[in-house]
């Protein structure tokens, strides 16, 4: 989602329900995407190996060519905008391997990949409310469950299949409704947890609703159906792989639409929320606790809460996890020695204040966060690690092929 000093592009989502023919174009398109953009992968990773330089034009050229050759004819029966969409965000991925912001681009498995085709102006028709992707004769049969922004064109549509076998369309739009609130002196630190999903630093407690935990039966249930199932690409196992994959949508829908409600709620009532920057990844490594950690999604709360404050202009800062949140009286600064996860109350010994654990540590990254705002815009406090390093690893560039 991009934003600009006038407008902000934003994905509206919807769900739509396609007739035969057109789920058989958009599986044979998703095939097909799939299919160029691994081809491409490989060539660049082979160049690469050969130290040659290989960019998108070079792979749009690769394309081309390999349209012609009897082995993948089959290219030129779908749309070519969704095939050039792909060598796009290959170019992307590589983009953010070469910054550091991710790791190697990886292949795309026909099972487990994300079935999408993003389709740019020239590839779709959007008139009278009506979408109408290329090489098909009628419009998506689409929910219009919202509006769409008065006089919005679309200038991207995404079409995607889940695992669940629904079918979703989203279409990005300006949204000028979408404009940075009025500014307040009101700021909060915010602390994870899994007792409680969040304790802000006024005090109040948000209940963690563990969806996962509450559809846990259902979810068992389907996956020793699965397990009963023969391995392979039968039919009843297919069917099995589905309601697994209903059960898991089901859970993912209403985390993240409680997900959205509260960090809308706390981006339109503060102008600062400071967040501690955990590394969830190397967390949910912790077998005892990874399941809780996955179903309290602490990553999606915190790219939903970053982007809504770009967009109505609130500031987020991420506190270095090594700050010792928990640890410290915010009364009087005093450093505890120890503070096990099982103490959830504690008595500073140099003042005597009584702490709630979850309510000082909010109430410590919140003056943290402030004393970043003083010293620095943009300024985390680093600590060191406990191995002796630096939070921020120092790695040698790569050249870009």
């Amino acid at each position: 989602m991009s934003v600009t000093t006038n407008h902000v592009k934003r994905a509206f989502k919807y769900r739509f329900y396609p007739t035969d023919a057109q789920a058989a174009e958009l599986s044979r398109t998703f095939g097909c995407v799939r299919k160029v953009y691994n081809l491409a992968l490989a060539a660049r990773t082979q160049a690469w190996a050969r130290q040659e330089r290989v960019n998108y034009n070079a792979t749009s050229v690769m394309l081309t060519a390999w349209k012609k050759t009897e082995e993948l004819a089959f290219l030129n029966e779908v749309s070519s905008v969704p095939l050039q969409q792909a060598l796009r965000h290959l170019q992307t991925a590589f983009t953010h391997f070469f910054a550091k912001r991710a790791k190697y681009p990886r292949f795309k498995s026909r099972k487990k990949s994300r079935k999408s085709a993003e389709y740019t102006t020239s590839g779709f028709r959007f008139r009278d409310g009506e979408v109408t992707l290329a090489k098909m004769t009628g419009p998506l049969d689409i929910v219009w469950s919202r509006p769409l922004p008065e006089g919005a064109k679309p200038s991207t549509v995404t079409v995607s299949q889940d695992a669940a076998g629904r079918w979703f369309v989203s279409l990005l739009c300006e949204d000028p409704a979408v404009k940075p609130l009025p500014a307040t002196d009101a700021a909060v630190g915010i602390d994870v947890g899994l007792d409680h999903l969040l304790t802000l630093s006024t005090g109040e407690k948000i209940t963690n609703p563990r969806h996962e935990r509450r559809d846990r039966a259902r979810l068992a249930k389907a996956q020793r159906e699965l397990s009963r199932k023969a391995k392979g690409d039968g039919t009843n196992r297919a069917k099995a792989r589905r309601k697994v994959a209903k059960v898991h949508a089901r859970i993912a829908d209403r985390r993240r639409d409680m997900l959205h409600k509260l960090t809308t709620r706390l981006v339109r009532e503060n102008q600062t929320l400071v967040i501690e920057d955990l590394t969830v990844r190397n967390m949910v490594k912790n077998h005892t606790l990874a399941r809780a950690i996955s179903d309290a999604s602490w990553s999606e709360f915190r790219s939903l809460l970053e982007y809504k404050a770009t967009w109505y202009g609130r500031e987020v800062i991420a506190v270095d996890r090594f700050f010792p949140s928990s640890k410290l009286c915010s009364a009087c600064g005093t450093l505890q020695d120890k503070m096990p996860l099982s103490v959830r109350t504690w008595t500073c010994d140099s003042c005597g204040t009584t702490h709630d654990r979850d309510v000082n540590a909010a109430n410590n990254l919140l003056a943290a966060g402030l004393a970043v705002t003083v010293c620095g815009a943009g300024v985390r406090p680093q600590r060191s690690s406990p191995d002796g390093q630096s939070a921020t690893k120092q790695k040698t560039p790569r050249r870009e092929p």
